[in-house]
């Protein structure tokens, strides 16, 4: 391997020491993280970079043009040589890309030269490198030993392959995520091939959402599963594995909190640990994975949701996981797909739309973007595409105004993450619920969404918009403590928990009664069951004594006797953070953002009149009425002093007016 002049490397390393000397403990002193995490507030782009020769030159070409275009920094994402996905690309796009072999081989010593000089030209230009661990998704490696590949049960020849890894053509085997010694045969040589990229500024190895046989969830096997169980459970799992667990609720109900420890303990501790090791960050998206993905997300240093695969209100709970788990960063993967999956109006994207799409995120607690994303292209090409995306690169429909749509969401991604987020009233998530229904019904599945327990489509209720509401499970709820009439956990300070489930664990219910005779308000709109095989026989007396509680309502008028932080006819989608002087900062998405639903449709963001809100503000017993005008594709935010006085933050960015175009082409795509 080639070396690096040795003042260059002395200058970064000297320079990166006298800047890292601060403990993790620390980030969470600061009133603003992000410098901790990375450069500035600026987003970041996922950048794809094709199994084909990556040269010095055309690496810099690209980082300079990002750098100019008010980018932050990228991640570095593998994937397959272009020939791979040849047919389509011609059917499509009338595009031929030859089959490359000069491509730096997977791991090896050249392919860990150009990525080291890539994150060491980045550090130069002050931009963030961060890398997926691993190449395309889910975690899979080459050569592996089919004894550490994934399994489902009753089927010993299951095989789960990769086919558009770096590798192609030849497949990788996607590791079994339940076993650590699987994530140990699989992170080990890409731990060693990063090690020279991972001087310099500290960085982020990503690791993509859940993608392991989706539609086996409920089958997902590894070896001695049956017997941690049996000690666990008493009772014997195999005769319900063989006659399938969809017809045995309760039963797959314990079965995935079994499958939960192995996931969390194969996989995600084993993952963030490899991450310390390497003085990395980790950044993870959770979703999908057959966690109780609050708790799972807790695990990490910079939990990720994504949008548009998802709807926006998902966030709220990878937003509500970092506040209890006092996580100041929230990212996104931001404008996946957001017209449809794969490719629709790909390069003819409209930058109204992904304001909109930013806005409905920045109102679920998002604070941080990484695009989706930037296709690698070599100086002098801008013909090169990822199907699977919304085109941010040279020559895109979205090129003339990414700079000043890149500083609006740089700024307000600086000021909500000031503080830390500002919480009222915890909501318990229907997480038992989700594992009871099994599957989606057909029209709400897609390739990437299968099960109700992902939690893919539930919202907080309506009636408790005005109260900044945030999901809380049974992990936190055991974290948490109740003191001075509040139950505290992470940065949130709870009045009151609300509960509006049909099934509940018992620990959670033991749990909500032991903070409610301590005087903890929840309303209990219904009684909920338990979902376990195994009874525990008391079950319903503590539902009965936690009823007969003063403090304890079906109706949440009678445990919370206090205004809403903010009310009024109708409420935008907002998010809310407050400084260590109480100040206040309220973003209030442009009313188009509320409820957003996947897909958009090409000029959905369209608008060009003006709406105004009478809202009222308390803060304690600081009262601010305010008339609040959202003017065409304008959000608002406002800062409110401890004092009361009220001040309108200059986020004013106006995309160009959008083209509406027809929504029947979408349709094929849902």
């Amino acid at each position: 391997m080639k070396s690096f002049p040795f003042r260059i490397i002395l200058f970064v390393f000297l320079y990166m020491s006298f800047f890292s000397c601060e403990t993790p403990a620390d980030f969470y002193q600061k009133d603003n993280y992000i410098e901790k995490f990375y450069p500035s507030s600026k987003p970041l782009t996922r950048w794809w970079w094709f199994a084909t020769e990556i040269k010095k030159e055309d690496v810099k070409h690209q980082l300079d043009w990002l750098k100019s275009n008010n980018f932050g920094g990228v991640e570095i994402a593998w994937v397959y040589p272009l020939y791979r996905y040849q047919r389509m690309y011609s059917r499509k796009y009338g595009r031929e890309y030859p089959k490359d072999t000069t491509a730096q081989n997977w791991l090896s010593p050249e392919w860990t030269e150009i990525v080291a000089y890539t994150k060491l030209y980045s550090d130069s230009i002050g931009l963030a490198c961060d890398f997926t661990f691993g190449s395309a998704w889910p975690s899979a490696a080459s050569k592996l030993d089919s004894k550490y590949g994934s399994k489902i049960y009753g089927d010993s020849t299951f095989k789960q392959l990769l086919t558009f890894a770096w590798t192609f053509p030849d497949t990788q085997l996607v590791i079994n995520h339940l076993d650590s010694n699987a994530f140990l045969q699989f992170s080990n040589p890409i731990k060693k091939a990063l090690k020279p990229a991972m001087s310099g500024t500290k960085t982020a190895l990503f690791t993509d959402s859940w993608e392991v046989k989706l539609n086996a969830t409920n089958k997902i096997w590894t070896e001695g599963f049956e017997k941690v169980f049996y000690e666990k459970f008493g009772y014997d799992i195999i005769p319900y594995m063989e006659l399938g667990l969809d017809s045995f609720p309760e039963v797959r109900y314990d079965y995935m909190l079994q499958l939960e420890e192995f996931v969390i303990n194969g996989f995600y501790k084993p993952y963030v640990k490899a991450c310390k090791e390497m003085s990395a960050f980790s950044r993870v998206q959770c979703l999908a994975s057959p966690t109780d993905v609050m708790t799972t997300y807790s695990l990490v240093d910079i939990p990720e949701s994504e949008a548009m695969l998802n709807n926006p209100n998902y966030s709220k709970i990878v937003s509500s996981s970092a506040c209890l788990a006092s996580k100041p960063i929230v990212s996104s993967e931001t404008f996946t797909c957001m017209y449809g999956f794969p490719a629709t109006y790909l390069r003819e994207e409209q930058v109204a739309d992904l304001k909109l799409v930013a806005d409905a995120l920045f109102a679920q607690g998002v604070n941080f973007h990484i695009y989706h994303g930037t296709p690698f292209n070599p100086k002098g090409s801008d013909t090169i595409d990822f199907f699977a995306t919304t085109y941010f690169g040279p020559g895109g429909s979205l090129e003339p105004e990414l700079p000043n749509f890149n500083r609006y969401i740089e700024k307000v991604s600086n000021i909500l993450q000031k503080g830390k987020t500002y919480s009222d009233v915890a909501v318990y998530i229907p997480y038992e619920d989700g594992i009871m229904k099994g599957a989606y019904p057909a029209d709400k599945q897609r390739v990437w969404v299968w099960g109700e327990y992902e939690m893919r489509y539930i919202d907080t209720p309506r009636e408790l918009e005005g109260y900044h509401p945030l999901w809380i499970n049974r992990h936190f709820l055991e974290e948490s403590k109740f003191e001075q009439k509040k139950l505290r956990v992470g940065d949130a300070e709870f009045s009151a928990l609300y509960v509006d489930v049909e099934y509940m664990d018992y620990r959670s219910l033991l749990r909500i009664y032991d903070l409610a005779k301590k005087g903890l308000p929840v309303c209990l709109k219904n009684n909920p069951k338990e979902p376990s095989k195994i009874k525990v026989k008391d079950y319903k007396s503590i539902l009965k004594k936690l009823n007969s509680l003063e403090n304890v309502s079906n109706e949440f008028e009678k445990v919370v006797n206090h205004s809403p932080f903010i009310s009024g006819e109708v409420i935008p989608d907002y998010w809310c953070r407050v400084d260590k002087n109480g100040n206040y900062y309220i973003f209030l998405a442009q009313m188009k953002a509320k409820d957003l639903k996947y897909p958009l449709y090409s000029g959905q963001a369209y608008t060009d009149t003006s709406i105004i809100l009478d809202l009222n503000f308390k803060m304690g017993k600081i009262k601010r009425e305010e008339k609040v005008v959202f003017k065409p594709y304008q959000s608002v935010l406002l800062k409110i002093s401890p004092t009361g006085n009220l001040e309108y933050l200059d986020i004013n960015y106006i995309p160009k007016d959008p083209l509406v175009r027809p929504k029947e082409k979408q349709k094929m795509y849902f």
